[in-house]
């Protein structure tokens, strides 16, 4: 079913052309329905690729969906032409009288940097604040994930001893939570960071469950109770060469990296990587859309604020 986006956004020729269904704004308008609106803060250097990840991932299920993208006034993206930006982007002053059924925060490479040292640290504290009276849920990536831990719970993020990057096997922690609906007993996740957050500092967090785990690279997956807050450490969005060309960028920086885990068949980095969570990738985003968002968010999307508690048909 079709995700309404911009007929001159450059993921919408790409997604066209992998046989996906995209709706351009007039054929949205003549169906009867309301969309589900979804927020994308993409703090991600590489915009336009980060955008086409996402978007073939939310495009996997039978709802209509109208996404905005949103990126900090604070900051002035240095690897997108600012006439895209000016496109397709807003800024928060521009969204924050709206609400919105679902919010995803991407990733960012500062996870290096102190979280208050951050550009626009004030102003992504700003939005997580005002999600809570303007989301039914958000969905927060790697270091996205880190950030919002860290605002909302008080659980700050701690540097590894080296970077952790490759396809690692996690299983989940709860078969009865929607979001990994359909999972196998294993699955795989693409990580890429310098940073984790201590296992036992969210299992001690009252408010958060734990839903799924990798023995390499720790807490993969946990959420609040009512699900309005979902943290992901890892990148299930990327393609098969994304970490590829991150291990290049990172050669020809004179960094020196390990050749990515579990990625590159006998471990060669001339061979063509292994793509092997791209399933549970469709079936994730799907879930979370159909249980969290479309299951949960208000017919009135201005019934949302702070009070507002989805029902977890199904769920434990």
């Amino acid at each position: 079913m079709p995700i309404k986006i911009p007929n001159n956004l450059p993921a919408t020729d790409i997604l066209r052309k992998e046989n996906i269904f995209v709706m351009n704004e007039k054929m949205a308008f003549h169906q009867d329905i309301r969309p589900l609106r979804i927020l994308i803060l993409n703090l991600m250097p590489t915009k336009i690729v980060t955008e086409t990840q996402l978007l073939r991932l939310l495009s996997n299920t039978p709802l209509q969906i109208e996404i905005t993208f949103l990126h900090p006034a604070t900051y002035v993206s240095k690897n997108t032409p600012q006439s895209h930006m000016a496109e397709f982007y807003r800024t928060f002053d521009e969204i924050k009288h709206k609400k919105f059924d679902g919010f995803i925060i991407t990733g960012a490479p500062v996870e290096l940097i102190d979280f208050k040292k951050v550009e626009y640290w004030d102003e992504l504290c700003e939005v997580m604040e005002w999600s809570k009276n303007n989301v039914t849920t958000t969905l927060h990536i790697c270091w996205g994930a880190q950030a919002g831990l860290y605002y909302h719970y008080g659980i700050d993020k701690k540097k590894l001893p080296k970077k952790l990057c490759g396809v690692y096997k996690h299983k989940p922690c709860k078969k009865s939570v929607r979001l990994l609906r359909g999972f196998d007993d294993v699955f795989y996740i693409p990580h890429s960071r310098y940073t984790t957050n201590d296992l036992t500092e969210i299992k001690n967090n009252i408010d958060l469950d734990i839903l799924a785990v990798s023995d390499d690279a720790g807490m993969a997956i946990c959420a609040s109770h009512n699900r309005r807050q979902i943290f992901i450490t890892g990148h299930l969005e990327y393609d098969r060469d994304t970490l590829k060309l991150e291990y290049e960028r990172d050669v020809l920086k004179g960094l020196d990296p390990d050749i990515p885990y579990n990625y590159f068949p006998g471990d060669n980095p001339e061979n063509t990587p292994y793509q092997q969570w791209r399933s549970h990738a469709y079936l994730l985003f799907e879930n979370w859309l159909n249980y969290y968002v479309y299951q949960a968010t208000p017919y009135d999307i201005e019934d949302i604020d702070s009070t507002f508690r989805p029902v977890r048909k199904g769920e434990s």
